[in-house]
């Protein structure tokens, strides 16, 4: 079973977590599943770069983005070449370190 270990963040992450999760699940229901607040604007369908994150390690287990996921990353605050849209990623049988960037495409955050 694979694990995702995300790096601590000051909002929505602060000490940092390491999640068990199923193999083939989604990594931004998983997120939210347990209580980590990241962004998804278009409702996990690859259509706004909300869920943008950084894969540290692990990146090599993952399908490279398709075209799809490729364009919407391109809108990404912050883009690396480790940028993933979390709402693409499923798990495969390697863990995952993410990092959630400080910053969104989002100007404002509905609580």
């Amino acid at each position: 079973m694979p694990s995702i270990r995300i790096i601590p963040h000051p909002e929505l992450c602060p000490d940092g977590r390491t999640l068990e999760v199923g193999r083939g699940a989604s990594l931004c229901e998983s997120l939210l599943e347990s209580g980590i607040a990241i962004e998804h604007a278009c409702e996990m369908v690859a259509a706004c770069a909300t869920c943008h994150v950084y894969v540290r390690e692990g990146s090599a287990s993952l399908p490279p983005p398709d075209d799809e996921e490729s364009d919407q990353l391109d809108h990404a605050w912050g883009l690396e070449a480790q940028s993933r849209l979390a709402c693409c990623v499923k798990l495969r049988d390697a863990d995952l370190t993410i990092e959630l960037p400080r910053h969104t495409r989002n100007l404002a955050r509905e609580r």
